[in-house]
Formats: structure tokens, C-alpha cells, sequence
């Protein structure tokens, strides 16, 4: 068993549906989770919630981020505009763990629209429980962590 986490979780319209029962499965298996929004499954702009999420993460170390909309492309791509945020669109276990392991993914990002609610768990599963490897791959998660910065790779 991992030790407990902290997740924080926000959506757009597109991926309100999933919220509650993420919620619910992240607090089964023991983690905490902080709902970011929205409240509702109106029309909301995604940019908004990733930022709100990865802002949240960054603030609180050690805490993770959970970020769904219809693909989790927009919201990914949004995340990572955040200084600090590796957010990471995940399809299943596999990519789960490995951008645990080998880019220290501090948010995992899918689709409502892709993943059906098993793939989910098991990414989720993975993701919680998997640690940053570091050794060779601290490097390049720095050299990622200086392109956020404008600096030469």
C-alpha cells in the first residue's frame, strides 16, 4: 500500500460526468481529494480549471493534480503552460506508471470521451502508487523543467 496523497481534481464541461465517481474511487483507496470545479456540467472554458488545479499542486508540496475533459488534450496542453506542472494525458496503466516513474508527472490528465471507468482506476491505481525513479531520467526532467523557463536544451 502507498502512503495517503493529496489530489486535487477539476474538470470542464466535458468531463463534469466523471468528477464524483473519480472522487469517490481516489478516496477508497485512501488518498485525499480536493474538488476544484466546476459545480455544474455548464459550458466552461477548460484553460481555466487546469490552471486553478496546477496552481493548487504547486502550492502544496508533494499533492497531485487529476484533470478530465472531453479528450484530456486541451486541458493537458493548458497544465503544462504552468511553469512546475508535468501534467501527463494518460490512455492506460502503462503510461500511467511510466510518467510517474521516468518524468515525475505531477498530473495525470485523460479523457472522459477515451478512457472507460476500469482504464481509469487502474491509471489511477498506477499513478498514485508508482514513485519518480530519478537516476538518469533526473536530468531530463530538468532539462524539461528549464524549458518551462526559457533556457536552452
Amino acid at each position: 500500500m502507498s502512503m495517503k496523497k493529496k489530489f486535487y481534481i477539476a474538470t470542464d464541461h466535458a468531463g463534469y460526468a466523471l468528477k464524483a465517481y473519480v472522487k469517490d474511487f481516489v478516496l477508497e483507496l485512501g488518498h485525499e481529494i480536493v474538488d476544484l470545479g466546476p459545480d455544474s456540467a455548464d459550458r466552461v472554458d477548460y484553460p481555466d480549471f487546469a490552471k486553478k488545479c496546477a496552481e493548487a499542486v504547486l502550492a502544496e508540496e508533494g499533492s497531485f493534480g487529476i484533470l478530465i475533459c472531453g479528450t484530456g488534450i486541451g486541458i493537458s496542453m493548458a497544465a503544462n503552460k504552468v511553469p512546475g506542472i508535468r501534467a501527463a494525458l494518460c490512455h492506460d496503466h502503462y503510461t500511467a506508471k511510466l510518467t510517474r516513474q521516468h518524468n515525475d508527472a505531477n498530473i495525470l490528465c485523460f479523457g472522459e470521451r477515451v478512457v472507460g471507468k476500469g482504464v481509469i482506476e487502474d491509471m489511477i491505481e498506477a499513478f498514485a502508487s508508482t514513485e519518480f525513479e530519478g537516476g538518469r531520467h533526473a536530468g531530463r526532467v530538468a532539462k524539461i523543467e528549464g524549458c518551462a523557463f526559457g533556457a536552452d536544451i
